[in-house]
């Protein structure tokens, strides 16, 4: 009965599979309950919840998984529509899934251009990469940025940026800062360490997780640096370590963030769809991004850069990504998980499994 109801989702997963995820994790899970629906769940067990604000996180990386599907689903011809639940996500919780929703898929009736269009936004998340290569030191024009800003006031958000040379080298070194600083917390660096993968085999065979390739590093330094975390504050391995950083920072010219509502389920989940909207379309004109999203889980980096940008935060309201974006070239792909792996057991509609929130 799964491979029925299921081939459409099989189909549509194939491709959302490769939606961006904090460390890699690849958090979503599926079940189809009809050739057409499926319910939405994050998979506690892969979450982040150690840092500051990884617990909203999880919802933002929801959002963007979201936002994916709703591409893949509009190349294929159809419309997402979403019954969403806003609750807040227990990481202590006997159910290890937290339901997101459920989503349906609707046939749609659209016009070439529509189509086009809809190819044009697959292909972009087909392609969309971070980048963590030094940057060309070509600057991203005017026009673009209008029209990021565009998007992300479209759905209540303001995108904001900088070329101001001083503001960019004081973030990025807020930025390598906050990796030293968060490796003293024994639980972010217990949850870093399960993510990271030193080998191309490890990071092929584990298909998720931070590869040194990604990173830009090599895998035995990066190992001893990781495994040695003392030492990083020594003068000669620290300076080292920080100078392998800072050299894959070159030619960074702009630094780019998101501010707005932040203070519920429902505002991170649209944060999320936000933000990948932005990526999509940086995408499209061939811009690549990288999230510093440290300095924002790292409450006194986060108050660094809050002064250092002149941004004016609220009970509801904050700057909730930050961003390096420019031209590189192309970066080594980060693996994922076989589609299989992301959806659970068909379950007919209506039928909840025994222990699962319905």
């Amino acid at each position: 009965m799964f491979k029925d109801a299921g081939a459409l989702w099989l189909d549509i997963v194939e491709d959302v599979r490769w939606y961006p995820s904090p460390h890699n994790s690849q958090p979503i899970k599926l079940r189809a309950i009809s050739e057409t629906a499926a319910r939405v769940y994050y998979d506690l067990d892969l979450g982040l919840p150690a840092e500051s604000f990884g617990i909203p996180f999880a919802h933002v990386c929801a959002g963007v998984f979201l936002e994916s599907l709703s591409v893949v689903a509009a190349a294929r011809g159809y419309r997402t529509i979403e019954a969403l639940d806003h609750s807040e996500m227990d990481f202590d919780a006997v159910d290890r899934l937290h339901l997101i929703g459920t989503v349906r898929l609707e046939p749609t009736d659209a016009d070439a251009e529509a189509r086009s269009a809809a190819q044009r936004r697959l292909a972009a998340f087909r392609s969309r990469q971070t980048s963590r290569r030094p940057y060309d030191s070509r600057i991203v024009g005017d026009e673009i940025l209008s029209a990021a800003s565009s998007i992300a006031t479209e759905q209540g958000f303001d995108f904001r940026s900088t070329v101001d040379a001083r503001m960019v080298s004081s973030l990025v070194r807020i930025n390598q800062k906050t990796l030293f600083s968060d490796l003293r917390n024994d639980a972010v660096y217990a949850e870093i360490m399960q993510w990271l993968r030193f080998s191309k085999d490890e990071a092929a065979a584990k298909a998720d997780g931070l590869s040194a390739e990604t990173m830009i590093m090599p895998g035995r330094v990066l190992r001893f640096a990781m495994r040695n975390r003392s030492l990083w504050s020594f003068p000669v391995i620290g300076g080292l370590i920080r100078t392998m950083y800072l050299r894959t920072m070159r030619g960074v010219r702009q630094l780019g963030w998101l501010e707005g509502p932040f203070a519920e389920p429902s505002h991170f989940l649209e944060a999320g769809r936000t933000f990948m909207r932005v990526w999509l379309f940086f995408s499209e004109r061939g811009v690549y991004l990288h999230p510093f999203g440290t300095v924002i889980t790292n409450p006194a980096s986060h108050a660094e850069f809050v002064l250092e940008a002149g941004i004016h935060e609220s009970a509801n309201r904050m700057a909730w990504m930050l961003f390096r974006f420019g031209y590189s070239s192309s970066p080594p792909t980060a693996h994922r998980r076989p589609a299989t792996s992301m959806l659970l057991g068909f379950l007919p509609e209506g039928h909840v499994p025994t222990g699962a929130t319905p």
